[in-house]
C-alpha cells in the first residue's frame, strides 16, 4: 500500500523513517490514473501559488514547498522483514525504499562478526575497524557523513566478500565540549553556575543530559545505514573503558613515561582549564583588529604595537620597549638586548626600575633578540610567554604570574589592578604610563592571535603544575613503524608530515581542570613531617599513583617507608585530556586490559579511516600508546580523507551557519527550520546573528533547493563516496546530491523495466551457462565484466571514486542508455529463444550491478534485489551478505573486439541524432543508409539492429561498394571511412524547414557576432581574467560549430533533387 504525505505529515514521517523502529509501509493498487491526477492537481496548486501577485514566487523568490512523499505503509513490526510482494511505486521514493530495512538487518545479525559462521561462501580472513568516536555533545555533520560513507562502503564490501567483519561504534565523552554545553544549559534553564553545585551534583547533571541527548548520534548513524555492530558500542566514560584509562595511566607512570612538572600551558580563562594544541586556533591579523572576547561587552583591540619606557635606577636614562600586550608588563622581570647592539652597550649591567611595583629589572643580553623588532629592547615576562620562559630559565629569572585562572589580574599586579579583567587592565596600564610620562605611542602591527576553538577566548600562557607524557621515545617507535613498512598511509604523501611532526614533538600535557572526564588516578600524599607543597614546590615525590586509592596508599607507604595508616591521600581534582582516553580506543573498545576474545580476534584493527587533520592529535597518539601498552600497532593501514569544506571553500563552523546535518540533506528542511535548529544551540547572540545570515545566504530556499525532491540516504552516501578522498580538501556543494538522486531514479526505472520484462516463472541459470547470442549481448556482458574488474582494482586501493565512477557509467551509459533500449525490439518480437537469452543477460547484468552498488546504496539495492523472480528459498537472505562480484568467479565474457566496434557504432548514432535534431525529426523514423569502406562496414554489420534502435531509424541498410543511397537523403560524414544518408523524403515539410533554418542561422550569427565583439574590445587580453577569456573562446567555438551545422543542414535541403512530397 502507498501512502502519500505532504506538509507537516512529511516531517513527521521523516522522523519515523529515521527511527530504529520500522516505518509502516506499502503500496495500494489504487491505480496509476488516480496517482497521476493527484500529481496534476498538486502542480496546478503550485502554479497558482506562484502566479499570485503577493506570493514569494511572484516577487521572484522560491518558496519552500514540503515535498510530496510516497511512504511505505504496510504494518511491519520492528525487526520484521519488509513486504516486497506489493508492487513498486511508479517513481523512486527514498522514504518508501528506506523504511523497515535497517531494523531487519539488525535483527538478523548481518552486521555482527558471528554471522560469518552462517555464510555458505566464507573466507578465512578478518577485517576490523573502529569508528572515530564523535563527540557526544552534538550531532553529526557532513564531515562525519563522509567518514561513515567511506567506512561503511569498505565494511560492506569486505562482508560481501565473505570476510569476518566487525565495525565498532563509539562515542567520545568530549570533556570540555560536554561540560560547556551542560553549564550553558544550567544557566539558561535554572540560572545557576557549575560552581554553585558540588562536583557530584554537577556530574549527575551531565549524566542526566547524556542519557537524554546522547543517543542522537547513534540515531543519525542508523539513519545513514551504517552497518555497525551495536552490541559492541563503546562510550569512553563506560565503566570498562574508564578502567582501561586508569590502567593506561598507571602503566605509563610505572614505565617512567608519565611525570608531573610545572610549565607553561595553554589556558582558556573562559573554560578555566588548560587546553591542548589542537584546541588552539591561530588567527593572523594584518593590523589593528577588534575581536569579540567572552566576558567583554565591547570588542577588544589587537594588532597594535605599544611603546613605553623604563628608566634606569640611577641616572633616569630611558630604555623603550615594544609589546602587543602592554598589560603583561606588570609581570616583567628583565629587559634583554642583543649583545652586538651598540645602542645599549653603555647600559649593560644596569637595572631599570618598574614604575608600578618598584621592582628592579636587569638589562641582559641574548642572541635570541631580534634587533630589528621594535626598539631592539625586549621586555621579559617568563610566566606568560614561552620564549620569555626559556630566557627566564637560561638567565635564572624569577617567574611572576599576574593573571588569575579566570583572567582577572592577580595580587602580584598590585592592589590598584587586583581583580580587574585582563583586557580592562590594559587601558588602565596605558593611562598610568601616560600619567608618568612613559607612554611612547602605538602603531598597527601584524600579529598572530591564539584563540580557544571551544570558547573563542584569547589563550593565555599560565604557569601550572600538570601531568605530562614523555613523548620522545614513543615518537621514535611511531616513526620506525612507518620506516619499516609496518604502518602505511594512504595517501603516502602524509608520511613526510608524520616524520616532520614526530621528530619535533614535545611532551604532552594531559591534565585538564574540568569535572567531567576521567579523574586522574594520582593522589597528593601527606603524613606527619611531610614537606609543605606550598613552600617547597609540587614535586613528584608528593604524589602517589594507583589504580585504586588502596593501591595508591600502599605505593605511598612503600615510597616513604612509613605505615599506611599514617598517610592521608587527596586525589587530584583534574581529569585527563580527552585525547588521552581517545588514543586508547582501538584496543580499549576491544576489552583491554582484559584478555578478551575480541582483543584476540580483532586487534590490531585492519584499518583506521579518519580525517587528515587528526594525524597528530589522534592518530599519532593512538600509535604511540598502542605500541607502548599492547606491544602492537593499533592498526596496519591509515586511510586519510581530506577536510570537508562548504561550497565556498570555508571550514564547516556553527558560527558561520554552514554546518549541515546529513539528515537534513536526506529528508530536506526549510530555511525556517534551519534557523530554529541553530537558535536551539549554544551560540552566543553575536555568533548566532552571523550564522543566521550565513544560512540565509547559502540555503535561501532550504535543503534541497528544489524542495520537491527528497535526496535520501543512498544519494547522500553515493555522492560523498564519489569525491576524490585521497587528495585536496572537498568543497561540498549541497546541490551535488541532486545528481545522485536522479541516478537512483534511473536505476529504479531500469529495474521496473527489468521486472516487467522477466516472466513470472523465470529461473536464472548459473552464470557459466549464460551464453550470449548476439553482438550486443556479448558487448553488454563484456562491459559488465570490465566494470567488475574496475571494482576489483579500486576497492583494495580504497579508491572509491574509481569504483563509483565505474558503477555509475555501467548503469547509466551501458545498461540504461544502450542495452535496455536495444533489447526492447527482441522482447516485443515473440521469439522465445532470443527472449530467453535476453532475460538471462538482463538478470545477470542487473543482479550483479545491484551487488556492485550495494556498499554505497544499501537501501535501494536491497529493495530491488529482494524482488527478483526465481530466487531460491535457501539462497542468501539479503544482498548485504551476498557474494560481491569478482572477475575470478565469472566466465570470461571479455569481448574487446565488440567493445571497440561498438564505440564506432555509438559515433554513428551520435551523427544520426545530430541530423535528426537539425531537421527537428521528433517522431519520424526515416530510413538510414550507411556508406562505408570494408573495415567500417565490418564494425557496423553486427550491430545494425541496435544502431537502428538507438538512432530511431525506420530501417538500416549497409550499402554495398558502388551502391547509391536513394534520392532525397540528408548526408552527414562520420569520418573519412563512413557517411550516413537519412531519407527525408516524406518526413519533413521542405519550405517550413528551410524557413526555420534561416531564422536559426540569423539568430546564431547574431550571437556569434556578439561573442566575437566582446573579445575585440581594446585591452581585452590585458584586462580580462584568463578564466573568462577561456570561457569566451569556448563560447565562440560552440557557436561556430552550431552555425556550421545549420548551414550544412540548409545546403542539404537545398541540394535535394526535388522537394520531398
Amino acid at each position: 500500500m502507498l501512502l502519500r504525505v505532504c506538509g507537516r505529515g512529511a516531517r513527521l514521517r521523516l522522523r519515523a523513517w529515521c527511527s530504529s523502529a520500522a516505518g509502516p509501509g506499502s503500496r495500494s493498487p489504487a491505480g496509476d490514473r488516480a496517482q497521476k491526477e493527484r500529481r496534476q492537481r498538486r502542480r496546478g496548486r503550485e502554479m497558482e501559488a506562484r502566479s499570485e501577485p503577493g506570493s514569494r514566487a511572484g516577487r521572484g523568490e522560491q518558496s519552500w514547498l514540503e515535498p510530496e512523499v510516497i511512504a511505505y505503509s504496510v504494518p511491519t513490526l520492528p525487526g520484521e522483514k519488509k513486504d516486497t510482494s506489493v508492487p513498486l511505486p511508479d517513481s523512486y521514493s527514498p522514504q518508501y525504499v528506506e523504511a523497515a530495512w535497517y531494523p531487519w538487518w539488525e535483527q538478523q545479525g548481518f552486521f555482527k562478526p558471528e554471522y560469518h559462521a552462517r555464510l555458505p561462501r566464507r573466507e578465512d580472513s578478518t577485517f576490523s575497524l573502529c569508528i572515530p568516536p564523535p563527540n557526544v555533545t552534538g550531532s553529526l555533520h557532513l564531515g562525519h557523513a563522509l567518514t561513515i560513507a567511506i567506512q561503511d562502503a569498505v565494511v560492506r564490501w569486505r562482508r560481501m566478500q565473505g570476510w569476518k567483519v566487525v565495525w565498532v561504534p563509539g562515542c567520545d565523552h568530549a570533556g570540555i565540549a560536554t561540560q560547556v554545553v551542560v553549564e550553558k544549559r544550567l544557566w539558561r534553564e535554572r540560572g545557576i553556575s557549575r560552581r554553585e553545585l558540588t562536583r557530584a551534583e554537577f556530574l549527575r547533571e551531565v549524566w542526566r543530559w547524556k542519557e537524554a541527548k546522547g543517543d542522537e548520534i547513534y540515531r543519525q548513524l542508523r539513519c545513514l545505514g551504517s552497518s555497525l555492530d551495536w552490541d559492541r558500542a563503546c562510550f569512553t566514560m563506560d565503566a570498562d573503558y574508564s578502567e582501561a584509562v586508569t590502567e593506561a595511566f598507571a602503566r605509563l607512570h610505572e614505565a617512567g613515561l608519565v611525570y608531573r612538572s610545572q610549565r607553561l600551558v595553554n589556558w582558556s580563562c573562559a573554560l578555566n582549564s588548560a587546553i591542548s594544541d589542537i584546541e588552539v586556533e591561530s588567527r593572523a591579523l594584518s593590523g589593528r583588529s577588534y575581536i569579540s572576547v567572552p566576558g567583554y561587552r565591547e570588542r577588544v583591540a589587537f594588532g597594535e604595537l605599544v611603546n613605553f619606557a623604563y628608566l634606569t635606577e640611577d641616572s633616569g636614562e630611558e630604555v623603550v620597549v615594544a609589546t602587543t600586550r602592554p598589560e603583561t608588563m606588570l609581570g616583567d622581570v628583565a629587559v634583554v638586548v642583543h649583545p652586538d647592539d651598540g645602542r645599549y652597550t653603555h647600559l649593560l649591567g644596569k637595572r631599570l626600575r618598574h614604575p608600578f611595583t618598584g621592582r628592579l629589572l636587569p638589562i641582559l643580553t641574548d642572541t635570541l633578540v631580534d634587533r630589528d623588532f621594535g626598539t631592539g629592547a625586549v621586555k621579559v615576562t617568563p610566566a606568560h610567554d614561552r620564549t620569555d620562559y626559556e630566557l627566564g630559565l637560561k638567565h635564572q629569572l624569577p617567574l611572576i604570574s599576574i593573571f588569575n585562572e579566570d583572567g582577572t589580574m592577580a595580587t602580584e599586579s598590585g592592589d590598584w589592578l587586583q581583580g580587574v579583567k585582563r583586557f580592562d587592565a590594559r587601558g588602565q596600564v596605558l593611562a598610568a604610563l601616560s600619567e608618568r610620562g612613559l607612554y611612547r605611542g602605538s602603531k598597527e602591527h601584524p600579529m598572530v592571535l591564539r584563540l580557544c576553538s571551544r570558547s573563542g577566548d584569547v589563550v593565555e600562557q599560565l604557569l601550572k603544575s600538570q601531568w605530562y607524557v614523555r613523548c620522545r621515545e614513543l615518537a621514535e617507535g611511531a616513526m620506525a613503524a612507518v620506516d619499516r613498512g609496518q604502518l602505511s598511509f594512504i595517501p603516502t604523501s602524509l608520511q613526510k608530515t608524520w616524520h616532520s611532526w614526530l621528530a619535533n614533538i614535545s611532551d604532552w600535557c594531559i591534565s585538564r581542570q574540568l569535572w567531567w572526564g576521567h579523574r586522574i588516578p594520582a593522589y597528593r600524599v601527606s603524613f606527619p613531617g611531610s614537606p609543605n607543597p606550598e613552600l617547597q614546590g609540587d614535586s613528584n615525590q608528593l604524589w602517589a599513583i594507583g589504580r585504586t586509592e588502596h593501591e595508591a596508599r600502599r605505593n605511598a607507604a612503600k615510597q616513604h617507608g612509613i605505615e599506611e595508616t599514617e598517610i592521608t591521600l587527596t586525589q587530584d581534582a583534574d581529569v585527563l585530556d580527552t585525547w588521552f582516553s581517545s588514543a586508547l580506543f582501538p584496543f580499549a573498545a576491544m576489552g583491554w586490559p582484559r584478555e578478551t576474545a575480541d582483543l584476540r580476534d580483532f586487534y590490531p584493527n585492519s584499518l583506521l579511516e579518519t580525517g587528515s587533520d587528526l594525524i597528530f592529535f589522534w592518530v599519532a597518539r593512538m600509535v604511540m600508546l598502542g605500541q607502548q601498552l599492547t606491544g602492537e600497532l593499533p592498526f596496519r593501514q591509515v586511510l586519510f580523507h581530506p577536510m570537508v569544506r562548504d561550497a565556498h571553500g570555508r571550514k564547516m563552523s556553527k558560527s558561520l551557519g554552514n554546518v549541515v546535518d546529513p539528515l537534513d540533506v536526506i529528508g530536506g528542511i526549510s530555511l525556517q527550520r534551519l534557523h530554529k535548529k541553530l537558535q536551539e544551540g549554544n551560540l552566543d547572540p553575536r555568533e548566532s546573528r552571523i550564522a543566521l545570515e550565513g544560512q540565509k545566504r547559502d540555503f535561501p530556499h532550504g535543503i534541497p533547493e528544489c524542495a520537491q525532491t527528497l535526496y535520501g540516504t543512498d544519494a547522500l552516501r553515493f555522492t560523498l563516496s564519489s569525491y576524490k578522498c585521497q587528495g585536496d580538501d572537498v568543497n561540498l556543494d549541497i546541490a551535488s546530491f541532486l545528481s545522485s538522486r536522479r541516478f537512483c531514479n534511473k536505476i529504479w526505472n531500469a529495474m521496473k523495466f527489468t521486472f516487467s520484462a522477466l516472466p513470472e516463472n523465470f529461473q536464472p541459470r548459473p552464470t557459466d551457462m549464460v551464453q550470449p547470442d548476439t553482438a550486443i549481448d556479448r558487448w553488454a556482458l563484456s562491459r559488465l565484466l570490465r566494470t567488475i574488474a574496475a571494482c576489483d582494482r579500486g576497492f583494495p586501493e580504497y579508491n572509491l571514486r574509481a569504483v563509483t565512477a565505474a558503477i555509475h557509467a555501467f548503469w547509466l551509459h551501458d545498461l540504461c542508455d544502450v542495452y535496455l533500449e536495444c533489447v526492447k525490439p527482441v522482447l516485443r518480437s515473440g521469439d522465445k529463444e532470443l527472449q530467453e537469452t535476453v532475460w538471462q543477460i538482463l538478470y545477470v547484468c542487473t543482479e550483479r550491478a545491484l551487488c556492485l552498488l550495494s556498499p554505497f546504496m544499501p537501501y535501494l539495492t536491497e529493495e530491488l534485489w529482494q524482488r527478483f523472480p526465481g530466487r531460491h528459498p535457501h539462497s542468501d537472505p539479503s544482498i548485504c551478505v551476498t557474494p560481491y562480484p569478482s572477475v575470478s568467479e565469472l566466465p570470461d565474457w571479455t569481448c574487446p573486439q565488440e567493445e571497440s566496434d561498438f564505440l564506432f557504432v555509438q559515433e554513428v548514432v551520435r551523427v544520426v541524432r545530430t541530423v535528426r535534431a537539425d531537421y527537428q525529426l521528433t517522431k519520424a523514423r526515416p530510413e538510414l543508409y550507411l556508406s562505408c569502406d570494408a573495415d567500417a562496414g565490418r564494425k557496423l554489420a553486427s550491430f545494425l539492429g541496435p544502431l537502428g534502435t538507438l538512432s530511431r531509424s525506420g530501417s538500416v541498410e549497409l550499402l554495398s561498394p558502388g551502391q547509391s543511397a536513394p534520392a532525397g537523403c540528408a548526408i552527414a560524414i562520420v569520418n573519412p571511412h563512413c557517411q550516413v544518408h537519412l531519407l527525408l523524403k516524406g518526413a519533413i515539410d521542405w519550405a517550413k524547414e528551410l524557413e526555420k533554418l534561416a531564422v536559426k542561422q540569423q539568430r546564431v550569427r547574431a550571437q556569434l557576432s556578439a561573442a566575437l565583439g566582446r573579445t575585440r574590445v581594446p585591452g581585452y587580453k590585458e584586462k580580462v581574467p584568463e578564466r573568462i577569456r577561456l570561457e569566451d573562446a569556448q563560447k565562440v567555438r560552440s557557436l561556430q560549430a552550431e552555425l556550421e551545422r545549420v548551414m550544412q543542414a540548409t545546403l542539404g535541403l537545398q541540394s535535394l533533387p526535388e522537394e520531398p512530397q
